[in-house]
């Protein structure tokens, strides 16, 4: 079994305010480290850690990191950020083999200088540039919100140490490194899974990164304000596609982010499944 993190920050909400409880038979597991932002564990080894603003500074400008604070929302969203950090150096540590991060707010509308979609700071790049001065020098970043990763891109977009899938409204297109593959409405799970076989998977294997973000969302199941058609299963299908290519090609050196999605239910359903998958767990059949 894989040595799964999860890193839970707190948000006022609907979509997962059944949550940490739904991940019960989850976090019992002796192969799952829970990383909370509010209780700290008596020996202060699970406890959640904020983003620094001096690793903000090195991605984002300080005119934006000034706007984030007059939000109201900025000690959260260095939460919600650093959830991501500290997953990438929890695994660089060798302490867990994969990770997921629960997101109060999101990540991949969030560029150097601009944010908006209720995401912040991007803690991917923040994660991304934290491990570069580790001597980590290749990562993929593969997106299946259904809305474009405009603050991804914004910030990756003429690095050649990072390819970049994003499968979204966007039209085709594979210019330098980024590929964004336009999911169109009533796609059908097999269509979306064959689109990231085709699309992912060669692309992947040929980059070989030591590191692989899966910028997750499930706005794009039936019922969800991205509506694309897809099932809640289909997304656990995709969860098992994305973590064997992580074996097989980085050690399963895999960081699930959660980013769009706005049900209750299909929060509940689908993101327990989707750990289980990552922590090889066999709780859903």
């Amino acid at each position: 079994m894989k040595k799964t993190g999860i890193f839970f920050t707190y948000f006022q909400g609907e979509r997962l305010r059944d949550f940490p409880q739904a991940l019960a038979g989850i976090l019992e597991k002796e192969n799952v480290s829970y990383y909370d932002a509010v209780y700290d564990s008596r020996d202060g080894l699970y406890y959640l850690t904020p983003a620094s603003e001096e690793l903000l500074l090195e991605v984002h400008s300080q005119d934006m990191v000034q706007e984030v604070k007059l939000t109201g929302n900025y000690e959260s969203a260095l939460y919600s950020a650093g959830g991501t950090v500290q997953a990438a150096d929890e695994i660089w540590q060798g302490k867990i083999d994969n990770a997921f991060v629960f997101t109060s707010f999101g990540d991949h509308h969030a560029g150097r200088n601009f944010y908006g979609g209720m995401c912040y700071f991007n803690g991917a790049a923040l994660a991304i540039t934290s491990l570069k001065k580790r001597g980590i020098e290749r990562f993929t970043i593969v997106d299946t919100d259904c809305h474009h990763a405009d603050g991804t891109r914004d910030i990756f977009g003429y690095d050649d140490d990072v390819l970049h899938v994003c499968f979204c409204h966007q039209d085709y297109q594979d210019n330098h490194r980024n590929v964004d593959v336009r999911i169109p409405y009533h796609t059908s799970d097999e269509e979306y899974l064959t689109q990231v076989k085709q699309e992912f998977i060669p692309r992947v294997e040929a980059f070989k990164p030591e590191y692989i973000f899966w910028e997750f969302g499930y706005d794009a199941t039936q019922g969800e304000y991205g509506d694309k058609g897809l099932t809640r299963d289909c997304h656990l299908k995709l969860a098992q596609l994305i973590k064997a290519v992580a074996d097989r090609v980085c050690h399963g050196r895999l960081i699930t982010i959660l980013c769009g999605g706005s049900g209750r239910s299909p929060a509940t359903y689908i993101i327990p499944r989707i750990i289980d998958c990552l922590a090889e767990l066999g709780i859903y059949h």
